[in-house]
């Protein structure tokens, strides 16, 4: 999705969570809802969903939909400075992403991991992240997430 279509997605999913279709659950809206605000890095929207996200997650054992809170957890912890719970959630997400085989939510999340690891000054953990995050956007042709990845690794 364009950088300029996020600044979109919150308000149309909040109408749909309004609206609720019969072919969409509460579940779906609130774990789309929280990777869009950690997409965004807004704080208390955040604060907001990702419990709900989670909650839902849970309740519905939807193994995508937890791993989709633990990020949007991870990244909100890392957002307040508390990066070993950051580091954490981001790791529990990333092991059942790759339970998934899910390759783009793969990527995100060792993109995600990568941002933790320049937060802290470890240069050498966020090479390995960012290209690691490379080789899954390249593996399924994910090319404006590969070219951020590229320009990160440019940049550590």
């Amino acid at each position: 999705m364009a950088e300029g279509e996020f600044a979109l997605v919150r308000k149309y999913l909040e109408i749909a969570l309004n609206k609720m279709a019969s072919w969409v659950g509460e579940h779906d809206l609130y774990a789309m809802l929280a990777d869009a605000a950690a997409q965004q890095r807004d704080e208390s929207a955040l604060q907001h969903y990702a419990p709900l996200a989670e909650e839902l997650a849970a309740r519905y054992d939807h193994k995508l939909y937890q791993a989709i809170a633990h990020r949007a957890w991870g990244v909100a912890h890392w957002l307040t400075g508390q990066h070993t719970e950051s580091e954490t959630l981001l790791n529990k997400a990333l092991e059942l992403f790759q339970q998934l085989d899910t390759r783009w939510q793969i990527g995100r999340t060792l993109f995600e991991l990568g941002e933790l690891a320049l937060s802290r000054s470890e240069n050498t953990a966020a090479h390995e992240h960012f290209s690691r995050a490379l080789d899954a956007f390249e593996e399924i042709g994910a090319l404006p997430d590969a070219a951020r990845a590229r320009q990160k690794l440019a940049a550590v």
